[in-house]
Order: structure tokens, then sequence, then C-alpha cells
């Protein structure tokens, strides 16, 4: 009794790696949910049904919990351990799911082994990595009714920033793009002195909007850094430099280039190979260490 809570205080922190060897926990605020569960795309009556498979720890459980919750939807918890393709698919046919959200590398493996597996799904969003346009292909010519969503947003974003969406039928050739700005949010494309680049053009990503995290937990150098104000929005607006290496293509859509930095995607998870490195070298004995990340076929990352 008489507890307030007010939209901008925090509602959960999740820690993503940090360079320094130091994970940075990231505050994501209860008006920062609010504004992910009510964007106009989850309206279509596409997402009644979701599955909640993702850890906790994992910000994907943002959209997993809180869309169907906030939207009058039902959330399918999935059983604890491991899920293998069998599973996934009994899950998703037993309780009738209608959209679910993998990463990349399970979408991809799914697509291979049993692209029949989305009978009764509407939407399944994938990302956290560059999703395979071949995969989408196989996934589409087996389903041809569904929408797959190629989703990406940094964690200090909460979950999505930006979302292509691809329905049959599927005739896109090249790397997917990572599509275009949620309602209430902002992309922009800058060259190290924060001027727009002009369509076609490499530049970083700043993202701007009512997603925008608060910042890192006991942070407020690093939060200062990665927070910046935006010069292109109202007054006292900040917006996220991502680290992403993007560009607008002649649609209208951003696509993915890479990092501006040396941090890794591994099957959805940001990582700082610096603080692998860091704690490795902390070991008796241990001199230097070296932390890359192998890819023996295409998007298997090790």
């Amino acid at each position: 009794p008489g507890v307030r809570v007010h939209p901008d205080q925090p509602v959960y922190a999740m820690f993503t790696s940090g360079s320094t060897g130091v994970p940075k926990g990231v505050a994501v605020t209860h008006r920062n949910v609010a504004d992910l569960a009510h964007q106009k795309m989850y309206t279509s009556g596409n997402h009644t049904r979701v599955l909640f498979h993702s850890p906790m720890a994992f910000d994907a459980s943002t959209y997993e919990m809180w869309v169907p919750w906030l939207t009058g939807g039902t959330l399918v918890i999935a059983p604890a351990g491991h899920l293998d393709t069998t599973t996934y698919q009994q899950l998703i046919t037993d309780h009738h799911i209608t959209a679910l959200w993998l990463t990349a590398g399970l979408f991809r493996l799914i697509a291979e082994e049993a692209p029949h597996t989305f009978t009764t799904v509407r939407e399944v969003w994938a990302g956290g990595d560059v999703v395979p346009p071949e995969a989408v292909r196989r996934v589409m010519t087996h389903n041809p009714d569904i929408t797959v969503v190629n989703g990406y947003g940094p964690t200090e974003t909460t979950t999505f920033a930006a979302t292509h969406h691809i329905t049959h039928p599927y005739d896109h050739t090249g790397p997917l793009p990572i599509g275009e700005a949620l309602d209430n949010h902002r992309l922009y494309v800058l060259d190290p002195a924060l001027r727009l680049v002009p369509p076609g053009t490499p530049g970083e990503l700043y993202i701007a909007g009512t997603g925008l995290a608060q910042g890192y937990l006991d942070r407020p150098s690093l939060t200062a850094d990665r927070f910046v104000a935006d010069p292109y929005g109202p007054p006292g607006t900040r917006m996220y430099r991502s680290g992403d290496l993007v560009r607008w293509n002649e649609h209208g859509s951003l696509e993915y280039l890479g990092r501006a930095d040396q941090q890794v995607k591994l099957r959805g998870f940001r990582i700082e190979p610096g603080e692998i490195e860091t704690v490795l070298a902390g070991y008796e004995g241990v001199g230097q260490a070296v932390v890359t990340v192998r890819e023996d076929r295409p998007g298997d990352k090790r």
C-alpha cells in the first residue's frame, strides 16, 4: 500500500558484455517496456499465443513476456532444459503458437532440419545476428502464409529498434535489411562528426526515441559516452551510439554492414572478446590471451 511506480523508474536491469572486462547493467524503465508492447505491429492479432523460451537474462524475453501480457494474448512457457527441433515442433503444434522469437542461428537450424515446424505460426521473428536469406526462403517455401520478421535492436533500446517484415512471395536477393524504425523511434546514420550521411554511404547507427534505456547502472561515465545528446531531436533528448555500421538502401531500409569495434554476436548474445581475454589473463601462467569467433560453416559461429 502506498507504493507508487513512475513510468521512468527501472523495471529491470539486464547485463551485457563489457569491453573492459566488467559487464554493464542496462537499466530499462516501465515506459520503455510499455512502448515496446504497444507498437502498432502487435495489433494484427498475430501475437495471441507467444512462446516464452528465452532466458530471462536475454532481452528477447522482454518481447516474449510483455507483448502478450499487455495486449491480451497468452504466454506459453516452454519446459526447462534443452530444446531441440523436435521439441519446438511439438510445442508449436500442441499449443497453437502464433508468434515466436528465434536467434538467427536457431532459425537457420530449424529451417534446415524441420522447416514445416511453423504450421500454426503467423509471425516468426529472428535476429540477434545476421539472418541467412536462404533460411528465410526455405521457411517461406514450406509455410507460404507466414511472415518472417528480421528484428534488430540492442538491449539499450529495449529489444527492438528496427524491423523488416518479409511476406510471400519471397524474391529478395542479398543480405536482409534490418529495416525501418519502430513507432516513436528515430534512426540516424552518422559520420564521426555526427553529421547525417547520404543514402548508400556507410556510417554508424545512432538510435533515439522512447525505447531508449535509462543508461548503465552505476556507470555514469560509460552512460555519458554511449547515450549522447540528440542534435536532430527535440531539446533535451538523447540518442544511443550503437557501434553498428549501416547504410540506407534505395528502398529506405537500413542494411547492416558490421561492427565499428571488436564486439561480436554469438547465438544472439553480445560478447566483448576483451572481457574474456581479461579473465583468461588473470590466471597464473597466462601471459597473453586472444579470443576469436570461429565460423566453420556459414551461420554456425562458435
